[in-house]
């Protein structure tokens, strides 16, 4: 087998699984773009088998610490262990990631599920050139399905690949309803955001919702309104959402007709907002901040945290006396240390004292591996301010 000997003191030799082009010391058997290679050290010890792109900055992708093909067994088995650790976990509805990347050994695979519907996105090459492969061994793992492609994610363009969408398996019958938490909401798997919904949201729409009770509730860059349904039905005395996308704000008030719900939705720029409403001295007591990543890469991580401080900054301004900040950020590029940071530095400007309540992450069906951090994204906070100090 072709592969390629790693550069002592590269990242794999403390448990991370990428290679970079800076890592590389030696080409052997001119390994094929896409193609299974065999990794080695300095002193020619295996170091297990990965998929190669020598056009990405990530040239090796480490899919098994022992010689492994990418044949249908392979995949069918990835699944059934996928599968089974999402079984274990005990959610109550069939909808949820089946498959997150490598930290389901499937590297560039993410597999989103909502019941006999699934959406696949192949984010790497060697994935993207067996996308046959992978749809039939969902075939295999769950019968007649049918299966999505939602490769539109820019992220392919790391690896050479175009954007790319349709049905690989079964029948589309267009948007349908699914129930979650005992809400029902429409799924477009394809053209809905992400893969239809913000399934590593879905712990935390709950436990925002928990706290709304009575409360005048702003929900910035609400997507489908994950977090307004759920502050609506906790009993919140008011919702009202954000959102830039015409689309996003439609599917916020369609879902809210359909659970019979009071929330009411605007198509506005976020920064645009907040700024008018600081001018009108609006108040509100539960306030939350989920918006897109920032940045796609370090390089631009000084804007992207200058971008967070303000859009911090505004919020804090507008909350009510004890009012709460639920905020997140989902770019790895942005550490957990440095968003606190960011927080505390707008709270220090606002003069508003915060209380955490709460810390939240991704849903459990993200799983995270210790030694690649790129597996946790999402990072959440809740915060309290305080009155009086």
């Amino acid at each position: 087998m072709p592969g390629i000997v790693v550069k002592p003191r590269s990242r794999i030799f403390h448990g991370h699984d990428w290679v970079y082009s800076s890592e590389v010391q030696k080409i052997f058997g001119d390994p094929q773009p896409g193609s299974v290679i065999s990794l080695k050290d300095f002193r020619d010890r295996p170091l297990g088998t990965a998929i190669y792109n020598p056009a990405s900055q990530i040239v090796a992708r480490r899919i098994s610490r022992r010689k492994q093909e990418l044949d249908a067994d392979f995949f069918e088995r990835r699944l059934r262990r996928a599968l089974a650790l999402r079984e274990s976990l005990g959610f109550s509805e069939t909808v949820y990631r089946l498959v997150w990347s490598e930290a389901d050994g499937l590297p560039g695979v993410v597999v989103d599920r909502y019941g006999d519907h699934f959406a696949l996105q192949t984010l790497t090459l060697a994935m993207d050139q067996r996308r046959g492969l992978l749809v039939e061994a969902l075939g295999a793992v769950f019968g007649e399905i049918t299966v999505v492609e939602r490769n539109d994610s820019p992220i392919r363009k790391a690896e050479g690949l175009g954007p790319r969408v349709g049905v690989l398996a079964g029948e589309w019958d267009g948007p349908f309803p699914v129930e979650i938490g005992g809400l029902v909401q429409e799924v477009d798997l394809l053209a809905g955001q992400k893969t239809g919904l913000y399934l590593d949201q879905l712990d935390n729409y709950a436990a925002v919702g928990a706290l709304a009770a009575g409360k005048s509730v702003l929900d910035c860059f609400c997507n489908q309104g994950g977090f307004a349904l759920h502050a609506a039905r906790g009993g919140a005395a008011s919702v009202l959402a954000l959102d830039a996308s015409a689309a996003a704000v439609a599917a916020t008030r369609a879902n809210a007709a359909r659970n019979d719900l009071a929330v009411e939705a605007l198509e506005a720029n976020v920064f645009d907002f907040l700024k008018q409403a600081e001018t009108e001295e609006r108040r509100f007591d539960l306030i939350v901040l989920d918006p897109p990543s920032f940045t796609k890469s370090r390089k631009a991580l000084g804007d992207a945290l200058r971008g967070y401080k303000e859009i911090h900054l505004r919020a804090l301004k507008l909350l009510s006396p004890e009012g709460i900040l639920s905020t997140y950020c989902c770019s790895h590029h942005v550490g957990a240390r440095e968003f606190l940071g960011v927080v505390a530095d707008a709270s220090v400007d606002a003069k508003r004292t915060l209380r955490l309540l709460a810390d939240h992450g991704q849903r459990r069906d993200h799983p995270v591996i210790l030694t690649l951090p790129e597996t946790a994204y999402l990072k959440g906070h809740t915060f309290q301010c305080v009155g009086g100090f």
